[in-house]
């Protein structure tokens, strides 16, 4: 029989060779387990096709952005946006926007901002939405249209502009457009801010956006 002492250096070398290997073996019929045991390969089931009403997708799509809380501006080119803004948002002081037709009232850098508390005093911020859902009046905007991903929740007002061309019927539509891949966030927006958890009454504006407008070209 062969005697070690738990005090010899000779028994921490055999002790850890034994411990290495027993992982080494658990490891190894772990992955072989679940080798032996993938489920087999099933066909996806491809989503079925949605009528599309006849309907009027742009009124449908400023109906239901006027029901979720959401606002439409009354002018239909960006010249005139930064005038109707100062108009609408006399005490706004600071207006953030990546869009070059905007530049002129944009005065938050914001494609070098490194932490999101250098943005939490900005009052407007406006963007350009790829996809507009008529049945539920969102918009789709990516981390391409927003830049800094805080941005259109951190702002106290948000501004989205939509080209008419670009409004789908639903869901199902508007996935068929997304390219899921194609940056790294990006999200459905509809209307301001909202909760209802607080004694069942509809709060507006208590976790982003105070208010959202909507443009539409």
């Amino acid at each position: 029989m062969l005697m070690f002492d738990v005090r010899c250096p000779m028994f921490d070398v055999f002790f850890q060779h034994k411990v290495y290997k027993f992982k080494k073996m658990s490891k190894e019929k772990i992955l072989s387990a679940i080798r032996d045991n993938k489920p087999s390969t099933k066909t996806i089931i491809e989503v079925p096709g949605f009528d599309i009403p006849a309907i009027d997708l742009l009124e449908k799509f400023k109906k239901q952005t006027v029901d979720i809380g959401g606002k439409i501006i009354p002018i239909g080119n960006l010249a005139n946006l930064g005038a109707w803004i100062q108009k609408e948002f006399p005490d706004a002081k600071i207006i953030a926007t990546p869009l070059p037709a905007l530049e002129s009232i944009n005065n938050q850098e914001i494609k070098s901002i490194k932490n999101y508390k250098d943005l939490k005093n900005v009052d407007v911020a406006i963007f350009k939405g790829q996809i507009g859902v008529a049945e539920n009046g969102a918009i789709w905007i990516d981390e391409k249209d927003m830049v800094q991903r805080v941005l259109p929740f951190i702002t106290q007002d948000l501004i989205l502009v939509i080209d008419k061309k670009d409004i789908v019927w639903n869901m199902q539509e508007a996935y068929e457009k997304i390219k899921i891949d194609a940056t790294g966030f990006g999200v459905f927006i509809a209307g301001p801010s909202k909760t209802a958890d607080i004694e069942q009454s509809l709060v507006i504006g208590a976790q982003a956006a105070r208010s959202c407008y909507v443009m539409i070209l």
